[in-house]
């Protein structure tokens, strides 16, 4: 009997699909990838832009310039991707539209040129790949199959937490609890490196011991943060606990912690980077920084000079700083207060703009509401870490400023999914507000 050969499919792809992911065309294995003429038009909208978008153009465009008449075809008959054996094809209407007048025309012409595409071969599976909600609701309404980009989207209730409970026996709970390391291999469960656990006596749950997972010894290690915590910071639940050790963990060059407003991720990150800063002189200065989206008037809308306009995106830095200097806590060093610690260089706090292009070493990175950054901005980050250098991202997938990522896509959770086997990589998933009993419940309620 013949084996049956699998149907190929034809995507056709959204304007913003490309300017998500150039290499986006790839990225369909052996099925034709069709972009309507109107794709082209709106990337080349883009091209001047100096943003990633801009760049994501460009790019975009050299691509499909390289294509060009391969094998003697050209791109409206379909040109071979010999790197996935699929064929990529640019796809004009009979007759050409009236020019766009309106923000959301370009949406139609596009959606109406898969419709058409459908209609041409009824039998030929097609799908219309957008990253646009509302234009994949409009392509299901007239009965077109659409689907999101998933390339490089992480499903964020799929997240892995970092955190592990295992039950095991009273005699390995009592070993770490002695500050002894536990082999690894008895406990008969798959870790990731770095992975945060509790030993549980199957007996009696409420007898626990923490620790973390060593990748390059194989054992469970005690946590090196105790119920005093760093700087007078203590941390209030088991989540804080594995964030702290990993953020004063000298062979963790990477650290994420992902958790709703209050969980405390970036006054942990802060706290940690003071005594690994200050205290312990492991790194040299310690650098805060935080992308700027506006969610009202942009930065130029604001009266004063570049320092005074960027001080309300960058106040959320000092709040915390000024929270872990108050109360005596400022007393573990030689400091009075933090802008002592600024004027000495100690502390850095600057937008992530200006980080681009630098070279960061042997210095404690902290980036704030790394949500909303796009998994190319961030990767441009943490390219510029040099030697010994340490980067904490921090922020909520659930607060997004970024009309070009959303959950599922943006740098931070696609970073922590992507380096969750990296023995230099930790992550943890902070769930319990901590901030105040009213922000806890305005979270839950509102």
């Amino acid at each position: 009997m013949l084996a049956s050969h699998r149907v190929k499919k034809t995507y056709v792809l959204d304007t913003n699909v490309v300017l998500h992911d150039p290499l986006a065309v790839y990225k369909f294995e052996d099925n034709t990838v069709v972009l309507p003429i109107f794709v082209i038009e709106e990337v080349d909208q883009f091209k001047k832009e100096l943003s990633e978008l801009g760049q994501n153009a460009r790019h975009i465009s050299r691509i499909l310039d390289e294509l060009r008449n391969q094998n003697g075809r050209t791109l409206d008959q379909g040109v071979p991707l010999e790197a996935t054996g699929g064929e990529l094809r640019v796809a004009v209407p009979a007759e050409m539209p009236t020019r766009a007048r309106g923000p959301g025309e370009m949406d139609r012409f596009i959606l109406q040129m898969a419709l058409d595409l459908r209609d041409q071969d009824p039998d030929d599976p097609l799908i219309f790949v957008t990253m646009d909600t509302n234009l994949r609701i409009r392509a299901d309404a007239l009965g077109l199959k659409a689907e999101t980009y998933e390339g490089g989207r992480v499903s964020i209730d799929e997240l892995y937490s970092g955190v592990v409970t295992v039950d095991v026996g009273r005699d390995l709970v009592d070993q770490l609890a002695q500050r002894e390391p536990v082999d690894a291999s008895v406990l008969d469960v798959e870790l990731h490196p770095n992975a945060g656990l509790v030993l549980r006596e199957r007996d009696h749950p409420r007898h626990t011991a923490l620790g973390r997972f060593d990748p390059k010894s194989g054992t469970i290690v005690p946590l090196r943060v105790g119920r005093e915590g760093v700087w007078r910071v203590r941390p209030r639940n088991l989540e804080q606990y594995f964030a702290l050790d990993m953020l004063l963990s000298p062979e963790i060059h990477l650290v994420t912690l992902v958790g709703k407003a209050g969980t405390g991720k970036t006054l942990l990150a802060i706290a940690a980077g003071l005594q690994s800063v200050v205290q312990d002189a492991a790194y040299s200065r310690m650098l805060v920084s935080r992308p700027i989206f506006p969610m009202g008037r942009d930065v130029g809308y604001l009266p004063g000079t570049v320092e005074e306009k960027l001080n309300p995106w960058m106040q959320p830095i000092f709040d915390n700083l000024e929270y872990i200097f108050s109360s005596g806590r400022g007393r573990m060093s030689e400091y009075r207060n933090y802008e002592e610690l600024l004027a000495s260089g100690v502390i850095q706090v600057e937008p992530l703009t200006y980080i681009r292009g630098r070279s960061l070493p042997h210095q404690f990175l902290v980036v704030d509401e790394a949500q909303n950054l796009t998994p190319h901005q961030v990767k441009t980050v943490i390219t510029r870490c040099g030697a010994d250098t340490k980067i904490v991202l921090t922020g909520d997938p659930y607060q997004i400023d970024n009309p070009y990522v959303d959950a599922a896509s943006n740098g931070l959770t696609v970073v922590a999914q992507r380096f969750q086997g990296e023995n230099i990589g930790a992550h943890v998933t902070l769930s319990k507000g901590e901030r105040s009993e009213l922000a806890e419940r305005a979270t839950q309620l509102l």
